[in-house]
């Protein structure tokens, strides 16, 4: 999966980024998937995916399910998500 792990002019990592990955194939239709990054206050860079478009009361989250101890090792780990488990993560926030 191509991801662009680049921070430009953001200074403080401690704030979320929010990232855009291509679109998942779910049940006849295309559900855009996002990530949001971070480094936590322990140093460690944590990620969560973020399921739809619209309000954020209308969005869909996992948990931060990516952790790292750096940036390059926290997007290593979200490249090699493949489709059937972004699927697989979807359906469990939608069923």
């Amino acid at each position: 999966m191509m991801v662009d792990p680049a921070r430009y002019g953001i200074t403080n990592p401690t704030e979320p980024v929010v990232h855009e990955l291509p679109d998942l194939r779910y049940q006849n239709s295309n559900v855009p998937v996002r990530v949001q990054i971070r480094k936590a206050e322990d140093g460690v860079w944590r990620g969560r995916l973020v399921f739809g478009v619209g309000e954020a009361g209308g969005l869909l989250a996992t948990a931060e399910i990516f952790c790292a101890p750096n940036e390059r090792d926290l997007w290593g780990s979200i490249r090699d998500l493949r489709t059937h488990h972004l699927q697989d993560l979807y359906r469990s926030l939608v069923e």
